[in-house]
């Protein structure tokens, strides 16, 4: 059965899959209009093949290391890791409320220095960088996501990377050659929401296990929905993988759960509401 892990996975494989994307069509788009001899696409896409290689390392490098965690201490990494990957969620989220509409210019402006000097390397450093952050970034929220989940298909997170890959790559698509239908500022403001979500069920399951293992107090239960939606159930135990709800909250819950919610809030407020992204709707974006 399809469960909360296998939504986790393909909801972040797919916002950072269209990110990647993004980046790389930026860069290449810049690169078809101003390099007539084609070398710096050719760094380019070197550049971009060895960022995925980057972060195959680094993935690979934090699955042994996490295998070598005794089983004790097992259950306090996840939760350590399951926080963290709230946290950068958080942090990307308002990143690219903030400085998203500016890293068109940025790429743009990396490029025009590197090929005014013809540095092809410097190309293929800013490709691979580039997606290796992102890859970083997907790598370290999938490993939340997986802490805060327990699925008894082996399966799911392997599905689900394949659809989300599939859906960013179908997605790309359409916005590039259907923004009339749907547009970028529509698509980073719907997996917004859906991150946010995200990042306060990874919250949720952090607390959880951490009062557990009695390093947080013990507080009552302030009712029991389960009757309408229990979080045990095959959907509500999908709705609470996927946003953090609880059939019965206790006050500990509730109230990180607000707080979360109030600090998104006021760090949202902060940022400049973007002109998503990037990708100008106005101007000729990234050429075909």
């Amino acid at each position: 059965m399809i469960g909360s892990q296998f939504g986790n996975v393909v909801i972040v494989v797919w916002r950072e899959g269209v990110e990647a994307l993004l980046i790389v069509g930026i860069l290449n788009a810049w690169l078809r209009n101003n390099d007539a001899s084609g070398i710096g696409r050719r760094y380019l896409w070197a550049g971009a093949a060895a960022g995925l290689l980057i972060a195959c390392g680094f993935g690979t490098t934090i699955a042994l290391s996490s295998s070598t965690i005794p089983v004790t201490s097992r259950e306090i990494y996840e939760a350590i890791a399951t926080l963290l990957a709230a946290g950068l969620i958080v942090h990307m989220v308002t990143w690219m409320r903030g400085q998203g509409r500016l890293l068109r210019d940025e790429l743009e402006a990396a490029l025009r220095q590197e090929t005014s000097t013809a540095s092809w390397w410097g190309v293929f450093t800013l490709a691979a960088l580039a997606i290796a952050r992102e890859g970083a970034e997907t790598i370290l929220f999938l490993l939340g996501a997986l802490s805060a989940s327990e699925s008894a298909s082996p399966a799911e997170p392997i599905l689900g990377g394949i659809a989300g890959v599939g859906l960013a790559l179908a997605t790309y698509a359409l916005l590039q050659f259907g923004s009339w239908i749907v547009t970028w500022r529509l698509f980073f403001r719907v997996t917004e929401v859906m991150m946010l979500l995200l990042a306060a069920s990874l919250l949720m399951s952090g607390v959880d296990t951490l009062s557990k293992l009695g390093m947080l107090p013990s507080t009552a239960r302030l009712w029991d929905s389960s009757a309408m939606l229990s979080d045990h159930g095959p959907i509500g135990a999908l709705v609470a993988g996927l946003t953090g709800y609880r059939s019965q909250p206790t006050l500990l819950e509730l109230g990180f759960y607000a707080a979360y919610w109030i600090c998104v809030v006021l760090l949202l407020r902060k940022t400049t509401a973007p002109e998503q992204v990037v990708v100008a709707e106005n101007r000729a974006e990234i050429q075909r």
